[in-house]
């Protein structure tokens, strides 16, 4: 039996009036950034969520888009611990693409669907300081590896947000940061999101992306772990059931919770309105990660 329009309404209800004047932030990432329906629909929520009390805050990757730029140039991407390795010409390809690329055209959805969105960067009133990442040591190498210009958060300045997201904008945030001595870093998006989800207070860190949640079996869309609690996080890890590019990502959920962040949810894009399902319906989507 289908479910009818007012059961839908009534069952989030409870979930509207929680999340009423609450901040979240909603990292987004991924092949559905290239995916320009699934992109319009992600918008769509994002101004929904807006008209109804929530102040959503956006931070963006760009990673396959800064690979086939790369590409295109001649250069090979290369990643190490799920990081990559970013020389001059790959940071000034990042901002590139990150800045004047994704962040605009974001912005430019934002008001086809009827909200204000507003542009920013790490650099922007120094919302995002941050320090060059030191060389960091991967099991079967001997020799520590340098990342480049890749930055390590210091501290976010959330002024600029708050007074944004007060007047009704949403801001989309690139991960451009800069250092003490103006200098341009390339920092993760997920840690960004992180970091940013604690200095603001968020009620939630969602990270919208193209895998339906943590897996069990990689290999199979079933195996989806509903939820888990940041002390299963190691264990997780070392069993390999998080690997790679995951291991940033769910590593930036679970320091934002231990951080105060109420919960963080990982959610796959490509379903229409994962966003609204994960968060005012009762079973959700996506995988979860809370405190214990």
């Amino acid at each position: 039996m289908s479910v009818k329009r007012e059961q839908v309404l009534i069952e989030a209800l409870p979930y509207l009036r929680e999340f009423y004047d609450s901040i979240m932030v909603i990292k987004i990432g991924g092949s559905i950034m290239s995916d320009r329906e699934v992109l319009d629909t992600f918008v769509q929520d994002l101004v929904l969520l807006r008209y109804v009390g929530i102040h959503p805050v956006v931070v963006h990757g760009g990673g396959p888009e800064i690979s086939e730029k790369m590409a295109r140039f001649g250069k090979k991407s290369v990643f190490v611990g799920g990081l990559r390795v970013t020389d001059e010409e790959t940071l000034e390809i990042a901002r590139m693409v990150l800045v004047g690329n994704i962040n605009s055209g974001l912005v430019t959805l934002i008001g086809k669907h009827g909200g204000k969105g507003i542009g920013l960067s790490g650099k922007d009133g120094q919302l995002i300081v941050a320090r060059k990442k030191e060389p960091i040591l991967i099991e079967g190498e001997e020799l520590p590896i340098d990342l480049g210009w890749v930055g390590e958060v210091v501290r976010v300045n959330p002024e600029i947000i708050m007074i944004t997201a007060g007047k009704g904008y949403i801001p989309i945030i690139s991960p451009i940061a800069v250092d003490g001595e103006g200098n341009n870093l390339n920092v993760n998006a997920d840690t960004a999101a992180g970091v940013i989800a604690i200095a603001l207070g968020a009620k939630k860190l969602i990270s919208v992306t193209d895998v339906e949640g943590v897996k069990l079996n990689p290999e199979d869309s079933n195996s989806v772990i509903s939820s888990f609690k940041i002390s299963d996080f190691s264990r997780l890890v070392h069993d390999k059931v998080i690997t790679g590019g995951m291991i940033p990502k769910v590593e930036a959920c679970v320091r934002a919770v231990e951080g105060g962040v109420q919960s963080a949810h990982i959610v796959d894009g490509r379903r229409p309105h994962a966003l609204l399902l994960e968060l005012f319906t009762d079973g959700g989507v996506g995988t979860m990660i809370e405190r214990g």
